[in-house]
């Protein structure tokens, strides 16, 4: 996300005081409704869907993931980086191009 936007997050959290509220569990936890939620956009029809409510909710798992990231003092580049290196190694081009095995059966 862009810096600008990583302040808006940070300064609504703010102006709300609602840090006090963002303990790793409460987020991990809201995280998961609002990934919940976006799935419940495709539940009964994963070809038809509303794309303004996918990104509604798609948003409000990424502004809850910025939130646990700054809770935990995390650099979400880095973070994502290090996750994107394990999978290039768990996930070769030459084994995995085409594939969706799990890296153990590849």
């Amino acid at each position: 996300m862009k810096k600008e936007t990583i302040d808006r997050i940070r300064k609504f959290t703010l102006d709300r005081d609602w840090d006090q509220f963002h303990s790793p569990a409460n987020l991990a936890k809201s995280i998961v409704i609002e990934a919940a939620e976006l799935l419940e956009c495709f539940q009964w029809d994963d070809k038809k869907y509303d794309l303004q409510h996918v990104k509604e909710e798609l948003a409000d798992v990424m502004v809850y993931c910025q939130n646990m990231a700054d809770k935990l003092g995390l650099d979400t580049d880095e973070i994502v980086n290090m996750k994107m290196d394990q999978n290039e190694a768990k996930y070769p081009v030459e084994k995995a191009k085409g594939r969706a095995d799990k890296y153990n059966e590849l």
